[in-house]
Protein backbone atom coordinates (compact mmCIF):
# COMPACT_ATOMS: atom_id res chain seq x y z
CA UNK A 1 0.00 0.00 0.00
CA UNK A 2 1.55 3.35 -0.87
CA UNK A 3 2.06 5.73 1.82
CA UNK A 4 -0.39 8.26 0.39
CA UNK A 5 -3.06 6.25 0.63
CA UNK A 6 -3.17 5.73 4.63
CA UNK A 7 -5.00 8.07 6.69
CA UNK A 8 -2.55 11.10 8.11
CA UNK A 9 -2.01 9.54 11.59
CA UNK A 10 -1.32 5.83 10.18
CA UNK A 11 1.35 7.70 7.88
CA UNK A 12 2.30 9.28 10.92
CA UNK A 13 2.60 6.14 13.23
CA UNK A 14 4.29 4.10 10.19
CA UNK A 15 7.36 6.67 10.42
CA UNK A 16 7.74 6.72 14.12
CA UNK A 17 8.55 2.92 14.17
CA UNK A 18 11.29 2.90 11.02
CA UNK A 19 14.14 3.03 12.87
CA UNK A 20 16.38 3.51 9.22
CA UNK A 21 14.28 6.51 8.89
CA UNK A 22 15.14 8.19 12.02
CA UNK A 23 18.57 7.15 11.17
CA UNK A 24 18.51 8.89 7.88
CA UNK A 25 16.64 12.19 9.47
CA UNK A 26 18.75 12.40 11.97
CA UNK A 27 22.00 12.71 9.95
CA UNK A 28 20.65 14.99 7.09
CA UNK A 29 18.51 17.37 9.67
CA UNK A 30 21.28 17.72 11.90
CA UNK A 31 23.80 18.96 9.37
CA UNK A 32 21.66 21.03 7.83
CA UNK A 33 20.87 22.85 10.66
CA UNK A 34 24.67 23.22 11.65
CA UNK A 35 25.78 24.58 7.90
CA UNK A 36 22.78 27.17 8.34
CA UNK A 37 23.48 28.28 11.42
CA UNK A 38 27.45 28.66 10.88
CA UNK A 39 26.47 30.38 7.73
CA UNK A 40 23.96 32.85 9.18
CA UNK A 41 26.75 33.27 12.10
CA UNK A 42 29.13 34.22 9.12
CA UNK A 43 27.21 37.55 8.64
CA UNK A 44 27.69 40.86 10.02
CA UNK A 45 24.38 41.96 10.11
CA UNK A 46 22.27 38.60 9.13
CA UNK A 47 19.11 39.85 11.07
CA UNK A 48 19.62 43.27 8.74
CA UNK A 49 19.48 41.00 5.62
CA UNK A 50 16.59 38.72 7.03
CA UNK A 51 14.34 42.03 7.36
CA UNK A 52 15.66 43.63 3.75
CA UNK A 53 14.74 39.71 2.20
CA UNK A 54 11.21 40.15 3.71
CA UNK A 55 10.80 43.33 2.65
CA UNK A 56 11.36 42.52 -0.87
CA UNK A 57 8.97 39.75 -0.78
CA UNK A 58 6.37 41.90 0.83
CA UNK A 59 6.69 44.38 -2.09
CA UNK A 60 6.83 41.98 -4.75
CA UNK A 61 3.61 40.22 -3.59
CA UNK A 62 2.20 43.44 -3.16
CA UNK A 63 1.89 43.90 -6.97
CA UNK A 64 2.12 40.91 -8.10
CA UNK A 65 -0.35 41.73 -10.73
CA UNK A 66 1.96 44.25 -12.48
CA UNK A 67 5.46 42.45 -12.01
CA UNK A 68 3.70 39.22 -13.49
CA UNK A 69 2.48 40.83 -16.58
CA UNK A 70 6.02 43.21 -17.00
CA UNK A 71 7.71 39.65 -16.85
CA UNK A 72 5.69 38.12 -19.71
CA UNK A 73 6.16 40.77 -21.85
CA UNK A 74 10.05 40.96 -21.33
CA UNK A 75 10.14 37.22 -21.89
CA UNK A 76 7.92 37.38 -25.36
CA UNK A 77 10.15 40.25 -26.04
CA UNK A 78 13.18 38.19 -25.72
CA UNK A 79 11.84 35.37 -28.12
CA UNK A 80 10.39 33.50 -25.45
CA UNK A 81 6.63 31.72 -25.09
CA UNK A 82 4.69 32.15 -22.23
CA UNK A 83 1.64 30.10 -20.58
CA UNK A 84 -0.93 31.48 -17.97
CA UNK A 85 -1.74 28.05 -16.15
CA UNK A 86 -4.55 29.13 -13.80
CA UNK A 87 -4.58 25.46 -12.19
CA UNK A 88 -2.51 22.08 -12.21
CA UNK A 89 -4.50 20.54 -15.35
CA UNK A 90 -3.75 23.70 -17.91
CA UNK A 91 -0.03 23.78 -16.89
CA UNK A 92 0.47 19.97 -17.86
CA UNK A 93 -2.18 19.91 -20.94
CA UNK A 94 0.41 22.98 -22.43
CA UNK A 95 3.48 20.71 -21.54
CA UNK A 96 1.97 17.56 -23.05
CA UNK A 97 0.46 18.94 -26.18
CA UNK A 98 3.97 21.12 -26.91
CA UNK A 99 5.92 18.31 -26.76
CA UNK A 100 3.34 15.98 -28.76
CA UNK A 101 3.11 19.16 -31.47
CA UNK A 102 7.61 19.36 -31.37
CA UNK A 103 7.78 15.36 -31.88
CA UNK A 104 9.48 15.01 -28.61
CA UNK A 105 10.20 11.71 -27.16
CA UNK A 106 13.07 12.15 -24.59
CA UNK A 107 12.61 14.72 -21.61
CA UNK A 108 15.29 15.62 -18.45
CA UNK A 109 14.10 17.47 -15.80
CA UNK A 110 16.30 19.51 -13.16
CA UNK A 111 14.27 19.95 -9.71
CA UNK A 112 11.40 21.66 -9.74
CA UNK A 113 8.65 21.60 -6.94
CA UNK A 114 5.99 23.12 -9.30
CA UNK A 115 6.19 20.32 -11.50
CA UNK A 116 5.87 18.27 -8.28
CA UNK A 117 2.95 20.02 -7.57
CA UNK A 118 0.95 19.55 -10.75
CA UNK A 119 2.16 15.74 -10.68
CA UNK A 120 3.75 16.51 -14.37
CA UNK A 121 5.86 13.01 -14.10
CA UNK A 122 2.84 10.66 -14.40
CA UNK A 123 1.14 13.05 -17.29
CA UNK A 124 4.00 13.15 -19.81
CA UNK A 125 4.87 9.30 -18.71
CA UNK A 126 0.80 8.67 -19.06
CA UNK A 127 1.60 10.32 -22.74
CA UNK A 128 4.03 8.51 -23.98
CA UNK A 129 7.15 10.08 -23.30
CA UNK A 130 10.23 9.28 -21.27
CA UNK A 131 10.77 11.26 -18.55
CA UNK A 132 14.04 11.12 -16.67
CA UNK A 133 15.28 13.42 -13.23
CA UNK A 134 18.71 14.73 -13.11
CA UNK A 135 19.32 15.81 -9.70
CA UNK A 136 20.78 13.03 -8.39
CA UNK A 137 18.30 13.31 -5.06
CA UNK A 138 15.34 13.43 -7.41
CA UNK A 139 16.64 10.71 -10.19
CA UNK A 140 17.35 8.10 -7.12
CA UNK A 141 13.86 8.76 -5.69
CA UNK A 142 12.16 8.21 -9.15
CA UNK A 143 14.14 5.10 -9.54
CA UNK A 144 12.54 4.02 -6.42
CA UNK A 145 8.84 4.62 -7.04
CA UNK A 146 8.77 7.14 -4.80
CA UNK A 147 8.15 11.25 -4.38
CA UNK A 148 10.10 13.91 -2.54
CA UNK A 149 10.44 13.95 1.22
CA UNK A 150 12.10 17.20 1.31
CA UNK A 151 11.95 20.44 -0.65
CA UNK A 152 15.56 20.50 -1.10
CA UNK A 153 16.57 17.02 -0.28
CA UNK A 154 13.81 14.77 -2.24
CA UNK A 155 15.84 11.52 -1.01
CA UNK A 156 16.96 12.51 2.49
CA UNK A 157 15.17 10.07 4.09
CA UNK A 158 17.04 7.36 1.88
CA UNK A 159 20.43 5.70 3.78
CA UNK A 160 23.61 5.14 1.71
CA UNK A 161 22.74 1.43 1.91
CA UNK A 162 19.49 1.88 0.38
CA UNK A 163 20.63 4.26 -2.46
CA UNK A 164 23.60 1.20 -3.05
CA UNK A 165 20.72 -1.13 -3.20
CA UNK A 166 18.91 1.00 -6.02
CA UNK A 167 21.66 1.58 -8.01
CA UNK A 168 23.04 -1.91 -8.02
CA UNK A 169 19.24 -2.88 -8.84
CA UNK A 170 18.68 -0.53 -11.75
CA UNK A 171 22.34 0.62 -13.11
CA UNK A 172 24.41 -2.22 -12.76
CA UNK A 173 26.86 -0.65 -10.10
CA UNK A 174 29.16 -2.51 -8.11
CA UNK A 175 27.94 -2.74 -4.46
CA UNK A 176 29.70 -0.31 -2.10
CA UNK A 177 28.27 2.41 0.26
CA UNK A 178 31.31 4.95 -1.24
CA UNK A 179 29.21 8.07 -2.06
CA UNK A 180 32.10 8.85 -5.03
CA UNK A 181 31.53 5.75 -7.02
CA UNK A 182 27.76 6.07 -6.91
CA UNK A 183 28.14 9.44 -8.06
CA UNK A 184 30.01 8.41 -10.95
CA UNK A 185 27.82 5.35 -11.47
CA UNK A 186 24.29 8.11 -11.53
CA UNK A 187 26.59 10.58 -13.69
CA UNK A 188 27.07 8.23 -16.30
CA UNK A 189 23.50 6.76 -16.42
CA UNK A 190 22.27 10.28 -16.95
CA UNK A 191 24.99 11.78 -19.39
CA UNK A 192 23.36 9.69 -22.56
CA UNK A 193 19.88 10.66 -21.18
CA UNK A 194 21.05 14.81 -22.00
CA UNK A 195 22.40 14.24 -25.20
CA UNK A 196 18.90 12.42 -26.39
CA UNK A 197 16.37 14.51 -24.74
CA UNK A 198 14.61 17.17 -26.72
CA UNK A 199 12.86 18.96 -24.20
CA UNK A 200 14.35 19.92 -21.15
CA UNK A 201 11.88 21.07 -17.79
CA UNK A 202 13.38 23.24 -14.69
CA UNK A 203 11.90 24.96 -12.36
CA UNK A 204 12.02 28.25 -11.21
CA UNK A 205 13.90 29.70 -7.97
CA UNK A 206 12.81 33.81 -9.13
CA UNK A 207 11.66 35.41 -11.62
CA UNK A 208 13.04 38.82 -12.49
CA UNK A 209 10.41 41.26 -13.63
CA UNK A 210 12.11 44.12 -14.88
CA UNK A 211 14.95 41.97 -17.07
CA UNK A 212 12.05 38.84 -17.93
CA UNK A 213 14.74 36.34 -16.92
CA UNK A 214 14.55 33.33 -14.67
CA UNK A 215 17.04 32.50 -12.09
CA UNK A 216 17.93 28.50 -11.34
CA UNK A 217 20.23 27.56 -8.27
CA UNK A 218 21.65 24.52 -8.07
CA UNK A 219 24.80 22.42 -6.92
CA UNK A 220 25.23 19.44 -9.03
CA UNK A 221 25.22 21.20 -12.95
CA UNK A 222 22.61 19.17 -14.17
CA UNK A 223 19.83 22.30 -14.52
CA UNK A 224 22.29 23.66 -16.65
CA UNK A 225 22.89 21.07 -19.07
CA UNK A 226 18.83 20.41 -18.74
CA UNK A 227 18.20 23.89 -20.24
CA UNK A 228 20.79 24.11 -23.04
CA UNK A 229 21.56 20.95 -24.20
CA UNK A 230 17.42 19.66 -25.15
CA UNK A 231 16.12 22.30 -27.96
CA UNK A 232 12.91 22.85 -25.71
CA UNK A 233 13.52 24.42 -22.56
CA UNK A 234 10.38 24.84 -20.27
CA UNK A 235 10.21 26.15 -16.77
CA UNK A 236 7.43 26.19 -14.27
CA UNK A 237 7.09 28.93 -11.82
CA UNK A 238 4.93 29.47 -9.11
CA UNK A 239 3.65 32.80 -9.67
CA UNK A 240 4.74 34.52 -6.31
CA UNK A 241 8.27 33.44 -6.74
CA UNK A 242 9.33 36.74 -8.66
CA UNK A 243 11.37 39.65 -7.48
CA UNK A 244 11.40 43.08 -9.00
CA UNK A 245 15.12 43.49 -10.55
CA UNK A 246 18.67 42.06 -10.14
CA UNK A 247 19.52 43.78 -7.06
CA UNK A 248 16.46 42.32 -5.60
CA UNK A 249 17.44 39.39 -7.17
CA UNK A 250 20.95 39.44 -5.47
CA UNK A 251 19.91 39.98 -1.75
CA UNK A 252 16.89 36.59 -2.34
CA UNK A 253 19.96 34.52 -3.25
CA UNK A 254 22.56 35.04 -0.13
CA UNK A 255 19.79 33.82 2.19
CA UNK A 256 18.52 31.01 0.16
CA UNK A 257 21.88 29.53 -0.23
CA UNK A 258 22.59 29.89 3.63
CA UNK A 259 19.48 28.88 4.22
CA UNK A 260 19.34 25.52 2.29
CA UNK A 261 22.33 24.59 2.44
CA UNK A 262 24.84 26.58 4.70
CA UNK A 263 26.08 27.74 1.58
CA UNK A 264 27.51 31.45 0.93
CA UNK A 265 25.79 31.47 -2.71
CA UNK A 266 25.09 27.81 -5.15
CA UNK A 267 27.52 26.49 -6.87
CA UNK A 268 25.60 27.40 -10.25
CA UNK A 269 23.30 30.07 -10.29
CA UNK A 270 21.73 30.33 -13.87
CA UNK A 271 20.15 33.48 -15.67
CA UNK A 272 18.14 33.09 -18.52
CA UNK A 273 16.40 35.60 -20.51
CA UNK A 274 14.40 33.30 -23.16
CA UNK A 275 15.80 31.04 -26.24
CA UNK A 276 19.54 30.97 -27.49
CA UNK A 277 20.30 34.16 -30.10
CA UNK A 278 21.60 33.72 -33.53
CA UNK A 279 25.29 34.58 -32.24
CA UNK A 280 25.01 31.95 -28.88
CA UNK A 281 26.66 28.90 -29.14
CA UNK A 282 24.66 26.81 -26.99
CA UNK A 283 20.92 27.25 -25.56
CA UNK A 284 17.27 25.64 -26.69
CA UNK A 285 15.59 26.94 -29.93
CA UNK A 286 12.85 27.38 -28.21
CA UNK A 287 11.81 28.91 -24.20
CA UNK A 288 8.40 28.50 -22.46
CA UNK A 289 7.69 30.00 -19.10
CA UNK A 290 4.49 28.51 -17.63
CA UNK A 291 3.09 30.86 -14.76
CA UNK A 292 1.15 28.47 -12.24
CA UNK A 293 -0.97 29.73 -9.99
CA UNK A 294 -3.36 26.78 -8.87
CA UNK A 295 -4.38 28.38 -5.93
CA UNK A 296 -1.86 30.99 -5.32
CA UNK A 297 -4.11 33.52 -6.41
CA UNK A 298 -6.64 32.69 -3.69
CA UNK A 299 -4.38 32.63 -1.11
CA UNK A 300 -3.15 36.01 -2.26
CA UNK A 301 -6.38 37.79 -0.98
CA UNK A 302 -7.03 36.09 2.46
CA UNK A 303 -5.65 36.00 5.58
CA UNK A 304 -2.42 33.55 4.70
CA UNK A 305 -0.96 35.68 2.46
CA UNK A 306 2.31 35.65 3.94
CA UNK A 307 2.62 31.68 3.02
CA UNK A 308 3.33 33.02 -0.35
CA UNK A 309 6.58 34.89 0.59
CA UNK A 310 8.20 31.01 1.12
CA UNK A 311 11.07 30.55 -1.01
CA UNK A 312 11.23 27.12 -0.47
CA UNK A 313 14.81 27.02 1.21
CA UNK A 314 13.67 24.04 3.94
CA UNK A 315 15.39 25.36 6.76
CA UNK A 316 11.81 25.22 8.82
CA UNK A 317 12.04 22.05 7.94
CA UNK A 318 15.59 20.73 8.89
CA UNK A 319 14.51 22.81 12.24
CA UNK A 320 11.15 21.06 12.97
CA UNK A 321 11.09 18.54 15.47
CA UNK A 322 7.77 16.74 14.14
CA UNK A 323 9.22 16.74 10.44
CA UNK A 324 12.96 15.22 12.40
CA UNK A 325 10.65 12.39 13.90
CA UNK A 326 8.29 11.72 10.64
CA UNK A 327 9.78 13.06 7.70
CA UNK A 328 7.95 14.16 4.76
CA UNK A 329 6.00 11.19 3.41
CA UNK A 330 3.98 10.99 6.65
CA UNK A 331 2.74 14.81 5.73
CA UNK A 332 1.00 12.92 2.59
CA UNK A 333 1.01 16.05 0.08
CA UNK A 334 3.87 17.79 -2.35
CA UNK A 335 4.94 19.96 0.39
CA UNK A 336 5.56 18.27 4.29
CA UNK A 337 7.03 20.55 7.27
CA UNK A 338 5.80 23.82 8.83
CA UNK A 339 5.57 25.17 5.73
CA UNK A 340 3.95 22.22 4.02
CA UNK A 341 1.53 22.02 6.76
CA UNK A 342 0.42 25.50 6.09
CA UNK A 343 0.38 24.83 1.71
CA UNK A 344 -0.81 21.65 1.81
CA UNK A 345 -4.04 22.89 2.87
CA UNK A 346 -4.45 25.56 1.21
CA UNK A 347 -3.27 24.54 -2.44
CA UNK A 348 -4.11 20.42 -2.35
CA UNK A 349 -7.50 21.07 -0.07
CA UNK A 350 -9.24 17.94 -1.73
CA UNK A 351 -6.69 16.23 -0.07
CA UNK A 352 -8.81 14.07 2.33
CA UNK A 353 -6.66 14.81 5.71
CA UNK A 354 -4.84 17.68 5.00
CA UNK A 355 -6.85 19.51 7.77
CA UNK A 356 -4.94 17.52 10.24
CA UNK A 357 -1.18 18.79 8.94
CA UNK A 358 -1.64 22.03 11.16
CA UNK A 359 -1.85 19.54 14.03
CA UNK A 360 1.73 18.12 13.22
CA UNK A 361 3.42 20.87 15.07
CA UNK A 362 4.90 21.41 18.73
CA UNK A 363 4.15 25.44 18.10
CA UNK A 364 7.70 25.99 19.57
CA UNK A 365 8.76 28.78 17.00
CA UNK A 366 11.47 27.03 15.86
CA UNK A 367 10.52 27.30 12.48
CA UNK A 368 9.95 31.34 12.00
CA UNK A 369 13.14 31.53 14.30
CA UNK A 370 15.49 30.07 10.83
CA UNK A 371 13.15 31.24 8.49
CA UNK A 372 14.84 33.87 5.81
CA UNK A 373 12.05 36.09 5.78
CA UNK A 374 10.50 35.45 8.95
CA UNK A 375 6.98 34.26 7.85
CA UNK A 376 4.81 33.86 11.34
CA UNK A 377 4.23 30.02 10.54
CA UNK A 378 2.76 29.25 14.09
CA UNK A 379 0.34 31.82 13.84
CA UNK A 380 -0.65 30.32 10.47
CA UNK A 381 -0.76 26.84 11.54
CA UNK A 382 -3.07 28.09 14.87
CA UNK A 383 -5.75 30.23 12.58
CA UNK A 384 -5.96 26.82 10.14
CA UNK A 385 -6.67 24.84 13.17
CA UNK A 386 -9.52 27.13 14.18
CA UNK A 387 -10.34 27.60 10.39
CA UNK A 388 -11.01 23.33 10.58
CA UNK A 389 -12.93 23.79 13.97
CA UNK A 390 -15.22 26.27 12.05
CA UNK A 391 -15.75 24.08 9.44
CA UNK A 392 -17.12 21.05 11.55
CA UNK A 393 -13.98 19.15 10.94
CA UNK A 394 -12.72 18.66 14.11
CA UNK A 395 -13.06 14.82 15.62
CA UNK A 396 -16.51 14.17 17.60
CA UNK A 397 -14.08 12.86 21.03
CA UNK A 398 -12.12 15.91 20.99
CA UNK A 399 -15.05 18.52 20.35
CA UNK A 400 -16.95 16.42 23.26
CA UNK A 401 -13.44 16.91 25.42
CA UNK A 402 -13.17 20.85 24.92
CA UNK A 403 -17.05 21.20 25.90
CA UNK A 404 -16.79 19.02 29.00
CA UNK A 405 -13.19 20.97 29.88
CA UNK A 406 -14.83 24.41 29.45
CA UNK A 407 -18.01 23.62 31.49
CA UNK A 408 -15.59 22.32 34.10
CA UNK A 409 -13.15 25.16 33.94
CA UNK A 410 -16.79 27.52 34.38
CA UNK A 411 -18.30 25.65 37.15
CA UNK A 412 -15.61 25.51 40.34
CA UNK A 413 -17.45 23.08 42.17
CA UNK A 414 -17.09 20.66 39.21
CA UNK A 415 -13.37 21.57 38.55
CA UNK A 416 -12.80 20.64 42.40
CA UNK A 417 -14.51 17.75 42.52
CA UNK A 418 -12.44 16.74 38.93
CA UNK A 419 -9.51 17.64 40.61
CA UNK A 420 -10.06 15.17 43.67
CA UNK A 421 -11.18 12.28 41.41
CA UNK A 422 -7.98 12.59 39.09
CA UNK A 423 -5.87 13.18 41.97
CA UNK A 424 -6.98 9.75 43.62
CA UNK A 425 -7.10 8.14 40.37
CA UNK A 426 -3.78 9.22 39.88
CA UNK A 427 -2.91 7.42 43.43
CA UNK A 428 -4.31 4.33 42.33
CA UNK A 429 -2.96 3.53 38.45
CA UNK A 430 0.65 5.34 39.43
CA UNK A 431 3.87 3.45 40.55
CA UNK A 432 7.28 5.28 41.45
CA UNK A 433 6.14 8.81 40.80
CA UNK A 434 5.07 7.87 37.05
CA UNK A 435 1.71 6.09 35.63
CA UNK A 436 2.26 3.91 32.99
CA UNK A 437 -1.29 3.38 31.80
CA UNK A 438 -4.07 6.02 31.18
CA UNK A 439 -7.76 5.01 30.78
CA UNK A 440 -9.01 6.07 27.81
CA UNK A 441 -9.59 8.82 25.80
CA UNK A 442 -6.11 9.89 27.54
CA UNK A 443 -4.52 6.26 26.80
CA UNK A 444 -2.55 7.71 23.62
CA UNK A 445 -0.29 9.68 25.35
CA UNK A 446 0.87 6.47 27.31
CA UNK A 447 1.18 4.65 24.10
CA UNK A 448 4.91 6.60 23.32
CA UNK A 449 5.46 7.64 26.87
CA UNK A 450 5.21 7.56 30.69
CA UNK A 451 2.59 10.35 32.35
CA UNK A 452 3.75 12.19 35.67
CA UNK A 453 2.25 11.64 38.31
CA UNK A 454 0.61 14.16 40.41
CA UNK A 455 2.41 15.01 44.05
CA UNK A 456 -0.02 15.85 46.72
CA UNK A 457 -2.96 15.66 48.09
CA UNK A 458 -4.29 19.76 47.43
CA UNK A 459 -4.71 20.94 44.17
CA UNK A 460 -2.37 24.54 44.14
CA UNK A 461 -6.28 26.52 44.40
CA UNK A 462 -7.10 24.64 47.96
CA UNK A 463 -3.53 24.78 48.99
CA UNK A 464 -3.69 28.97 48.69
CA UNK A 465 -7.19 28.85 49.72
CA UNK A 466 -6.05 27.10 53.00
CA UNK A 467 -2.81 29.50 53.33
CA UNK A 468 -4.81 32.41 52.83
CA UNK A 469 -7.00 31.61 56.00
CA UNK A 470 -3.80 30.40 57.97
CA UNK A 471 -2.96 33.92 57.41
CA UNK A 472 -6.25 35.57 58.42
CA UNK A 473 -6.16 33.17 61.82
CA UNK A 474 -3.01 34.28 63.12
Amino acid sequence: MATQTLHFHDRVDTALHDETLKTALERATTRFVGNRAGAIDALEDADGLRRQARALRANALSKLDALLVRLADQVEARGGKVCWAADGEAARRYIVDLARDRGVKSIVKSKSMASEEIHLNHALEHAGFEVVETDLGEYIIQLAGETPSHIIAPAIHKTREQVSALFEEHLGMTPTTEVPPMIRAARTALRQRFLQAEMGISGVNFGVAEEGAIAIVENEGNARLSTTVPRIHVAIMGIERIVERFDDLAVMLQVLARSATGQKMSVYTSIISGPARPDEADGPEEFHLVLLDNGRSRILGGQYVESLMCIRCGACLNACPVYQAIGGHAYGGVYSGPIGAILTPLLQPDLPDAYLLPQASSLCGACQEVCPVGIAIPDMLLRLRADAVKAGKAHPVETAGIKSYALMMKNPLVYRAGGRAARLGSRLIGRKGRIRHLPPPLHLWTHGRDFPQPHGSQSFSEWWEERQKKGRTQ
